[in-house]
């Protein structure tokens, strides 16, 4: 399969990307990692006049601690946000999250950014995201913007993103003694997230619940938020028959959930319950 033909500009930096985008707009597509946009350009399913290549881009490569947060750079590879001792430290499920993306080579050449501006329905970074209440900072002709996660995702494949913005960078608040973990049920021979869950849950010296958050992938055209099941947790004591009642509510509250050929509707439902239970107790030990 071979793309349509498009101009090729290889960016030198964050601000020739910028200007480059900005002529273009949306005549064009930004390529990071490439593990996205290659297979639809094949595809053809995008016919960019112009393709801005980002891996010269060397300054949004980068895992840092800032005072109260975790940042990570757009084009920073997936690979290294799984190894990274700080992100394992504090964010443990950002870490499994990526490194359950795909396989080896996915892992070395994918980016957090180039995930996330994707917006892939089955994205493991996505619940990753919005569990963390993450923020995405965006940077264009008008300046720098931080975007809540929750904001981030406007549908499938879409984002808040306008045609001129790039992703500069990720910011995970510091979780405060909370535990995390992620869970998923995959797609054998792709390795996407027919259900994933993110979980985060802080414990009191008493084992009550005092702060939960729980958020989905896979199963709807963007991440969602289990509010259902932390409803059900919050505020009571920990224990297995807790959270085995607050489980069987994962899906409530979803009033439409993705079938496709892996899955159908029902048994999407119930990978759910089976997978956020999992996530939850992970979380916790």
């Amino acid at each position: 399969m071979i793309p349509a033909a498009f101009e090729y500009h290889r960016a030198t930096s964050l601000g020739n990307a910028l200007a480059l985008l900005n002529e273009h707009r949306d005549n064009a597509k930004v390529l990071a990692g490439g593990h996205s946009l290659l297979p639809m350009l094949k595809l053809r399913l995008a016919a960019p006049g112009h393709v801005i290549d980002l891996g010269g881009v060397a300054e949004l490569r980068f895992i840092r601690r800032a005072k109260d947060f975790l940042a990570i750079g757009a084009l920073t590879p997936h690979a290294e946000v799984a190894a990274a001792a700080e992100v394992r430290k504090t964010h443990r499920a950002l870490a499994e999250a990526a490194a359950a993306i795909g396989d080896v080579q996915v892992r070395n050449c994918g980016t957090i950014g180039g995930s996330l501006a994707h917006a892939d329905p089955a994205a493991d970074y996505a619940a990753a995201v919005l569990a963390f209440n993450a923020e995405i900072v965006a940077q264009g002709p008008k300046g720098t913007h931080a975007i809540k996660a929750g904001d981030f995702f406007t549908g499938l494949f879409s984002t808040a993103l306008f045609a001129t913005e790039l992703i500069t960078e990720v910011r995970f608040s510091d979780t405060e003694g909370a535990g995390s973990a992620y869970e998923k049920f995959e797609q054998p021979a792709s390795g996407f997230a027919i259900v994933g869950v993110c979980a985060l849950i802080k414990l009191d010296e008493a084992q009550t619940v005092r702060g939960v958050r729980l958020a989905a992938t896979g199963v709807s055209d963007r991440p969602v938020r289990l509010t259902a099941m932390e409803n059900a947790l919050g505020g009571k004591p920990w224990s297995d028959a807790n959270l085995e009642a607050a489980a069987k509510l994962a899906d409530a509250g979803l009033e439409k959930v993705r079938e496709d050929h892996y899955a159908k509707e029902d048994y999407r439902r119930h990978l759910l319950r089976v997978v956020a239970r999992r996530a939850a107790a992970r979380a916790v030990s």
